[in-house]
């Protein structure tokens, strides 16, 4: 059940995050979906989705380092 919730919250923050992704919190809050949502595509084996996540966890992350 807690997989189940923590999937919904990552498709929750990847889906209000574009609308502010200008500010910190809308980087932070775009890495944190994905990160959230890597663990979905690992336990189904979806390859392309896990490398594509952590590329865009490593893109928004160096970008919100930068920005602090």
């Amino acid at each position: 059940m807690l997989a189940v919730i923590l999937n919904w919250m990552g498709a929750a923050a990847l889906a209000v995050a574009p609308f502010i992704i200008t500010s910190i919190e809308g980087q932070a809050l775009a890495a944190t979906g994905l990160i959230l949502l890597t663990r979905q595509a690992i336990a189904n084996r979806l390859w392309n989705l896990v490398a594509l996540n952590l590329i865009g966890v490593i893109g928004y992350l160096t970008t919100l380092l930068g920005a602090i």
